[in-house]
């Protein structure tokens, strides 16, 4: 009886932020307490600060949402840039600012997500967590997944949504299972969500939409805040998910007083990101000429380890979406185990070397592939000379290994994008694709 008690819905009303907090972000969560997870009931999809509206794209049948809605032209009108992919990549500065903004507090090293603090205390006692998501949202999972490791010292699983679903893993409920979702509409992801919710664990959301099915149906979650993005390929959503579930990571180890000097580190870093964002971007002429100079292969290997494996996959994945070239993200560390055959003088390779503890690895992964004749294209921190082994360098700006990746991505982001248009494809409509997959059949 007790334990049905629990389950009952709590129809108490959402608590408003008063806006003399200065923030702008958006949050969500349900109007149930903390305490009491229930699987129907009513909710916001966000919290909206006084006087304060949301930013949402057009759509032909809005929902009744409560929420002030402002259909803002500018965010459709490519204005100077030739595609919107062009224009969302080079909008990362400004919406990762967005990202961070009134959730930050960079001069006393403090985190605040309000859409997930009531429920802190349960995700903090959980036993587990489970990251799920598709496409791009899985190598947001997996880029986030070795920091939350870290300062939670839990165990992470990260999982991609149709394969969950296909295991029937067991899941149980102390058990943490945060979806990730840039549309909030992804199929497999709203029905890995709904398996999850059956076996009663907590659901939390991260999503770049407001309004959507997974912020309406997770019990808490953040909305990232990126920014309305067009073209199919997701580009800015890319690093502002990867930011939010940075600041989760923050917020969670808040309370461990050994962690407090990373998390300092870490803050220091998200504080510069935008500026170094900025810088990367200028090197948008040297990428494009490296882009012709390849535009013909067949084939792109990218490679990195640790935290940049994700940002090999990801650059990987926006290769394919748009130049219609296979391209795989490579593991350095598996190089011997079968990839390191495919390396000639005339395969195309991106190599992703980040002054982190994996280096020296990197290192070793490099001298193999110059001994195998390969040409490859290094993306370095600028802290670094490659020059004795290859003559196509990318130096990036150096940050906190956690947030490198946020960096590095930007070049891939955009030799993806001139491969695409040195080969005649549109990038903002590639074939085949659509921006929410929306059916799993």
């Amino acid at each position: 009886m007790e334990a049905a008690a629990k389950r009952e819905r709590d129809s108490s009303p959402l608590n408003i932020p008063n806006s003399s907090s200065g923030s702008s972000a958006v949050e969500f969560h349900s109007g149930a307490s903390p305490s009491v997870r229930t699987g129907s009931w009513k909710m916001l999809s966000s919290q909206l600060y006084e006087g304060m509206s949301i930013l949402h794209p057009r759509m032909d049948k809005e929902r009744d949402s409560g929420l002030t809605v402002i259909h803002c032209d500018s965010q459709y009108d490519k204005g100077t840039y030739s595609t919107y992919m062009e224009k969302e990549i080079f909008e990362q500065p400004n919406s990762t600012e967005r990202t961070l903004k009134g959730r930050v507090d960079f001069d006393n090293y403090k985190v605040v997500l309000r859409g997930i603090q009531p429920y802190m205390d349960e995700i903090n006692r959980c036993r587990r967590m489970i990251m799920i998501g598709a496409g791009t949202s899985f190598h947001i999972a997996v880029a986030t997944r070795q920091l939350i490791e870290e300062l939670t010292e839990l165990p992470v699983m990260v999982e991609l949504a149709s394969d969950f679903l296909d295991r029937e893993v067991p899941v149980f409920r102390d058990d943490v299972c945060l979806f990730i979702s840039q549309s909030g509409e992804t199929a497999a992801t709203l029905e890995a969500l709904r398996y999850c919710k059956g076996r009663e664990a907590l659901v939390m959301g991260i999503t770049n939409t407001v309004n959507s099915t997974l912020s309406k149906e997770t019990y808490c979650g953040v909305h990232a805040n990126g920014g309305v993005e067009i073209g199919v390929a997701s580009t800015k959503s890319f690093t502002s998910q990867i930011l939010t579930l940075v600041m989760f990571a923050l917020m969670m180890a808040e309370d461990f007083m050994k962690k407090q000097g990373r998390i300092k580190q870490i803050i220091d870093g998200l504080k510069l990101l935008p500026d170094q964002m900025r810088t990367v971007l200028e090197l948008k002429d040297t990428i494009k000429e490296y882009g012709r100079e390849i535009h013909e292969k067949k084939s792109l290997l990218i490679m990195g380890r640790g935290y940049q494996y994700a940002t090999c996959m990801e650059g990987a994945f926006k290769v394919k979406e748009v130049a219609y070239m296979h391209s795989e993200g490579i593991l350095s560390g598996e190089l011997k185990h079968g990839p390191l055959a495919l390396i000639d003088e005339d395969m195309p390779v991106v190599m992703i070397i980040s002054s982190d503890c994996t280096y020296d690895k990197c290192m070793n992964a490099l001298q193999q592939v110059t001994a195998r004749h390969g040409r490859p294209i290094i993306l370095c921190t600028e802290d670094h000379d490659f020059s004795a082994y290859a003559s196509k360098i990318i130096k990036v700006p150096k940050t906190v290994d956690c947030l490198q990746g946020c960096v590095n991505i930007i070049p891939l982001q955009l030799l993806a994008m001139y491969l695409a248009q040195h080969r005649g494809h549109d990038v903002d409509r590639p074939r085949n694709l659509v921006k929410a997959v929306t059916d799993d059949s």
